[in-house]
């Protein structure tokens, strides 16, 4: 009798568990059908953009290209920003421009962001100086571009070294920062080359999709508990930017699309920043574009790539 009771209670526990997954499962997917329909409106509501004025912006990579635009861009709306390069006389040239535009302060410190330790003792020194950093770009990177087999080890440790590496010490650096304030934002630079993989850029692509991986980790452990809501995240990916890097561009459609303007992919990213968007692409169509192709089979996704072209050939 007793056995009895035991799998009479066994199999009543099974059908409980059964019946409170399939209501679980329930809610979930009626929030899943919601959030589709929230998602679908706002695609028609203009978006509401943050003030950022009050903000203290540290970008790294500002001696040139898309991080010069993001300080410029970023000083015209009125945040204290902090330009960080390796080449103090390209970075003095970004703050001199920031500075003539007569809006907020702009402040240039070199920096070898792969060096940890170096990192960390100017987050110290930056919140002596000027203050807790609440915003953190992390846009620094380089690409090599030609054949896997011909890139060195030296050039792989180095991309590694400056599109990964100085992410997670940048981040290790401030984030308390931001943990202090209860309130920050931070942008990661990945690439359309984080989201799909092409010739010529092996280790390139693998050191975004790393970005990328980073990214949705941290999100992770900052979604919930006591900073939801509160320390935010964007990842950017652009399409092939005219900033030098892209040595020799393959372009199929280049009316359709062609070379960015830094300039432009700046204000991108400072309005993903300002309306707290996870990831974008620039321009905004890839990510459907990526996002439907992941579902098709994996030769359906390979033969529409090929039809929209695009890629690097070999600098070497």
């Amino acid at each position: 009798m007793e056995n009895d009771n035991t799998s009479d209670i066994a199999v009543m526990k099974r059908i409980f568990d059964i019946v409170q997954h399939t209501l679980e499962f329930l809610i979930v997917f009626i929030r899943i059908i919601l959030e589709l329909c929230i998602s679908l409106v706002q695609l028609f509501i203009p978006k509401k953009l943050k003030d950022v004025s009050k903000e203290i912006v540290l970008i790294t990579g500002t001696g040139h290209g898309i991080g010069r635009e993001l300080a410029l861009h970023y000083t015209v709306l009125g945040s204290t920003v902090i330009c960080i390069d390796i080449n103090e006389k390209n970075n003095e040239v970004t703050v001199k421009k920031a500075k003539r535009l007569n809006a907020g302060s702009v402040y240039s410190y070199t920096c070898d962001v792969t060096d940890r330790n170096a990192v960390l003792q100017l987050a110290d020194r930056i919140k002596n100086e000027i203050g807790l950093v609440s915003v953190l770009v992390n846009n620094v990177g380089i690409m090599p571009t030609h054949p896997f087999e011909q890139q060195t080890a030296d050039e792989i440790r180095q991309v590694f070294e400056i599109n990964v590496f100085s992410q997670f010490w940048t981040l290790q650096a401030f984030l308390p920062h931001m943990k202090q304030q209860n309130h920050g934002h931070i942008t990661a630079m990945s690439s359309i080359a984080g989201l799909v993989g092409n010739a010529n850029v092996v280790p390139y692509c693998a050191s975004k999709f790393a970005v990328r991986g980073l990214m949705e980790a941290l999100h992770e452990e900052t979604r919930t508990g006591p900073y939801k809501n509160k320390i935010t995240g964007s990842v950017i990916y652009p399409y092939m930017t005219n900033t030098g890097l892209c040595k020799k561009p393959i372009i199929k459609f280049p009316s359709v699309l062609g070379l960015l303007d830094p300039k432009v992919v700046a204000e991108h990213i400072v309005e993903a920043h300002r309306a707290n968007i996870r990831e974008v692409t620039i321009p905004s169509s890839l990510l459907y574009i990526n996002n439907w192709c992941r579902v098709l089979p994996v030769n359906c996704a390979l033969l529409l790539k090929d039809f929209i072209g695009g890629g690097l050939g070999s600098d070497l």
